[in-house]
């Protein structure tokens, strides 16, 4: 009983850390980000178990990518200095920028799209990345938690 109650605890902080890190990019567009039909598991519940990092499509067609783990995060975080130190600064918008790359990949984009999408979800502030470092940044999300099925 007091796992269930700590499970739902880290949840329920993971479903509000990982709403805090859909901030603003600088632009005045509306940001997309992974969606989650009604009856799904979540992606907090992915972070409460581990984080498996597989994306599971909902009865609607959208994509909820779970968070990526303690160690996967890590992975992430160092792949996104690799491509600039910037873009790690703020581990829970890079997180929440490299989920929505994750759902665009198993969208089945092709990556030069993915990559352009990569590159402008990732810029901002200082950091302007071209879609070669769009590219990149794919490579640092896949090989840390975004697997395909």
């Amino acid at each position: 009983m007091r796992i269930r109650v700590v499970t739902i605890g880290l949840a329920a902080a993971a479903t509000l850390f990982s709403l805090t890190a859909c901030g603003s990019s600088g632009s005045d567009s509306p940001q997309a980000a992974p969606t989650k039909a009604a009856g799904t598991p979540s992606a907090a519940a992915g972070a409460a178990t581990g984080g498996t990092g597989s994306a599971k499509p909902t009865a609607s067609g959208s994509v909820v990518v779970p968070s990526p783990n303690a160690a996967q995060q890590a992975g992430l975080l160092a792949g996104l200095k690799a491509v600039n130190p910037e873009l790690a600064a703020d581990p829970a918008k890079a997180v929440g920028s490299a989920q929505y790359v994750c759902a665009q990949i198993h969208t089945g984009k092709d990556d030069a799209a993915v990559a352009k999408e990569a590159a402008a979800r990732f810029s901002g502030g200082s950091v302007t990345l071209t879609d070669q470092q769009g590219k990149l940044v794919i490579a640092a999300v896949r090989t840390s938690f975004c697997t395909m099925p």
